[in-house]
């Protein structure tokens, strides 16, 4: 007969942002969040600004930047848009072009109150909100989708979508929670560019290797340890190191099934996409939902078989080292079901409370418009 193991509250770690997908059979962890302390992704070069009447100042130790990316409303990136940025005294400081990528980007900035504003000939111009700007950051915004007035326009759209898709993954690694615990698997933009395949792996690995997970890790292990859980493993330091190493194990492969290999190759984006408008039940429904509902790299709602696929995929695995005596279909289904169910509580988790104790969160990313 096959013994099915013990269930403490699976939506423990989903209150803190994590998700250790099927992390033993005493503790269901949802390690979607988790990613790399930071990456080393750089956006490529800009176009040079055409200055407007400003000389050139001396490069400064602690000099900001602010950069972007214009989109139209099909998500395609739109060239030749006319950027220009605005100190605190009101008249513009410098304009700039996006380039074939959609990108721009200010360097050398002092810190101070900026506004970006952007036209393009036939489509409705952006004006940002303020953005203060300290010595030596380096503000990413998030993509500035402008819309087409009526007719035609002569605007040159291009795809370089792996730019954007590096952009995007550079705006992930970079939130956490208070500072501290990684919040990648969560966007604030609901217009967000997908991901491309190896922007996905490479988000993947980050969350991974992040130091915050590998201390996770060492706290369920503690926590099989203190109650005993596969008593077949032992006590002891012996005991210990099986145990993290299972639990390990199930990080490595929750995440990396369940966030970078299926959603490769279902072309699904890994992310939660935040929705902060309407009522309190429409916002937990749709927290919930996002469950087993997932957005499509061409931006439709599906199944998500990327998430459900790898807790499935992550229990069945794990039979591999669990104790024989807690091998079997039954721990596959509880895990499964059970992984899912703390990815579900997460999402709510992610919805009301997450936003606002997150860092970096890009200015102006409040959700569905």
């Amino acid at each position: 007969m096959l013994k099915v193991a013990r269930w403490s509250n699976p939506l423990l770690a989903a209150a803190l942002g994590l998700s250790l997908p099927i992390f033993a059979p005493s503790i269901v962890l949802a390690q979607q969040n988790f990613g790399s302390a930071a990456s080393d992704s750089v956006l490529p070069d800009a176009p040079q600004p055409q200055q407007n009447g400003e000389t050139s100042t001396p490069q400064q130790s602690g000099a900001g930047s602010i950069t972007g990316t214009v989109l139209d409303t099909n998500r395609d990136v739109v060239q030749g848009a006319r950027v220009s940025l605005t100190g605190s005294g009101g008249s513009a400081l410098r304009t700039v072009e996006s380039g074939s990528n959609g990108q721009f980007s200010f360097t050398e900035l002092r810190p101070d109150i900026y506004t970006i504003t952007v036209t393009a000939p036939g489509m409705k111009g952006f004006s940002s909100r303020q953005l203060p700007l300290r010595a030596g950051q380096a503000e990413i915004m998030p993509p500035i989708t402008l819309s087409v007035f009526g007719g035609s326009t002569s605007v040159t759209v291009s795809g370089n979508k792996e730019e954007l898709s590096k952009q995007q993954v550079q705006i992930a690694v970079q939130q956490r929670i208070g500072r501290v615990i990684p919040n990648f698997y969560s966007t604030y933009d609901w217009n967000a560019p997908p991901m491309l395949a190896k922007q996905k792996l490479h988000l993947g690995i980050r969350a991974v290797i992040d130091p915050v997970s590998f201390l996770t890790v060492a706290g369920v292990a503690g926590i099989e340890q203190y109650r005993n859980t596969f008593p077949s493993y032992g006590g002891g330091i012996e005991g210990y190191g099986k145990r993290y190493g299972a639990a390990f194990a199930n990080h490595v492969s929750g995440t990396m099934l369940g966030h970078a290999v299926y959603p490769a190759i279902f072309h699904q984006d890994p992310r939660y996409f935040y929705k902060g408008k309407g009522g309190v039940g429409s916002r937990a429904l749709y927290a919930i939902s996002a469950a087993v509902i997932a957005r499509g790299d061409d931006g439709r709602w599906q199944p998500n078989y990327s998430r459900v696929l790898g807790h499935f995929s992550a229990a069945a695995i794990s039979n591999l080292y669990y104790p024989a005596s807690d091998r079997g279909i039954s721990l596959v289904l509880i895990n499964g079901l059970a992984a899912t169910g703390a990815t579900a509580g997460g999402n709510l988790i992610r919805e009301f409370l997450l936003k606002r104790i997150t860092s970096h969160v890009p200015e102006g990313a409040n959700g569905q418009p």
